[in-house]
């Protein structure tokens, strides 16, 4: 099994900035793709930011050259550096993982997520 665990978020002003971190751990053989989603009240989760299967980094056009994703391999953690904030990135922020624990297959996993709100 594969746990996620998520801190970082919290209540920022409107052009302030946030750092969320998603730590891995586990049994863990490999992580193929870790990235962030987020979920605003009464909307679908969408994606925020990722690192996918293949080595690419996929950012929402929403947030683009505004949050930066980057990743430690070595403690399987991934970053979340938000500028500029605005008050629709307000929402619930979850870590997902795609990733391979030993004895297990390829597996996709959540973390329990953070809140985001930023006002204005």
């Amino acid at each position: 099994q594969v746990q996620l665990v998520e801190s970082g978020g919290g209540l920022v002003q409107a052009g302030g900035s946030l750092r969320l971190s998603c730590a891995a751990s586990g049994s863990i053989v490999s992580i193929p793709a870790m990235g962030w989603y987020r979920q605003a009240p009464g909307k679908e989760r969408e994606l925020v930011a990722a690192f996918t299967i293949g080595g690419f980094t996929r950012y929402a056009d929403s947030v683009k050259g505004r949050f930066n994703i980057s990743r430690d391999n070595a403690k399987n953690t991934v970053y979340l550096q938000m500028r500029s904030l605005k008050p629709e990135d307000t929402g619930v922020y979850y870590c997902k993982t795609t990733a391979q624990a030993m004895g297990l297959p390829i597996s996709v996993y959540w973390g329990q997520g953070t809140q985001v709100t930023v006002s204005s």
